[in-house]
């Protein structure tokens, strides 16, 4: 099966309309809980200026929702790949891959943000309808 028959398959637009809602799931409630102000001692206690605290949680939250709703998917994958690295080694050191403090999850992540930033939202999004809307419209 060639490569464009391949991304017309319905199938393959529910898998990757999946693997966007689970990411997207993971950095909403990630996010969410970045509003808590424990998450200000813990930037504090990393190095990170606390004033981070909020744009933290703000683009991990929205930018969970854009995916999930198919819109600015690439920018908000762009953002979220830039915390994703932050998490990998500052966080983290890109000590362990598994284990206490690994990164595995995190890479996983990477991975699927890359992927949704080269391949964009795919075909079950909103900015695919909208895409199709002027096409009504005559």
């Amino acid at each position: 099966m060639t490569e464009a028959k391949f991304r017309e398959n319905k199938l393959f637009d529910i898998a990757f309309m999946g693997l966007r809602a689970a990411i997207a799931t993971i950095f909403i409630v990630q996010g969410s809980g970045k509003f808590d102000p424990g998450f200000a001692g813990f930037l504090t206690n990393i190095g990170v200026p606390v004033e981070l605290q909020i744009p933290i949680a703000l683009a991990e939250t929205i930018g969970g929702i854009l995916l999930i709703i198919g819109v600015l998917s690439r920018i908000s994958s762009s953002i979220l790949s830039i915390i994703i690295l932050g998490a990998i080694f500052h966080v983290k050191g890109a000590s362990n891959l598994t284990g206490e403090g690994g990164f595995a999850i995190d890479l996983m992540l990477l991975a699927g943000v890359l992927l949704i930033i080269v391949a964009g939202p795919g075909r079950v999004s909103i900015s695919h309808l909208a895409k199709k809307i002027p096409r009504f419209l005559h």
